[in-house]
């Protein structure tokens, strides 16, 4: 009998995450972007779920990776970062998949500069997670889990 595989989940990460822990600790905090990959490894596992993890400081690489989920992956969670504010074609690549879709802002946006009040991507997103620092990434994984059940 074969076995059954587990659901996977794209964790895509946009700009300048690359530098968590050294880029603006006192609003991002001192973990690291491998720290945030196994803190979701650790959850999806938890879960019975499986995470591919990304990170990209090129809009067109985070668009192919959403492509490739279209194919590969029940649900994404997305920082996009820097893209949050700009990105049509990042908005327009999770338009055209259907699993569930979760925004993740490490830092709360909205006691930030105007200019990142606003977000392409929630136009798309099932849900929106900000200022929970790097347990937004968990918490999101755990809604996508309970949006796939």
């Amino acid at each position: 009998m074969p076995v059954a595989q587990p659901a996977t989940i794209y964790v895509l990460n946009g700009p300048n995450l690359n530098l968590l822990g050294r880029r603006q600790p006192e609003i991002y905090g001192r973990d690291t972007l491998a720290d945030v990959a196994t803190l979701c490894a650790a959850t999806a596992a938890d879960l019975g779920m499986a995470v591919v993890f990304h990170q990209s400081n090129h809009e067109g690489e985070i668009v192919d990776h959403i492509h490739a989920a279209r194919e590969a992956a029940l649900g994404i969670v997305i920082n996009p970062a820097a893209y949050t504010h700009t990105s049509v074609a990042i908005l327009d690549a999770l338009n055209a998949f259907d699993g569930p879709v979760i925004e993740v802002h490490i830092s709360n946006v909205h006691k930030r500069e105007a200019f990142r009040h606003h977000s392409y991507v929630s136009l798309r997103a099932d849900g929106v997670i900000a200022g929970c620092g790097v347990q937004g990434y968990d918490l999101a994984l755990r809604r996508i889990a309970t949006l796939l059940a």
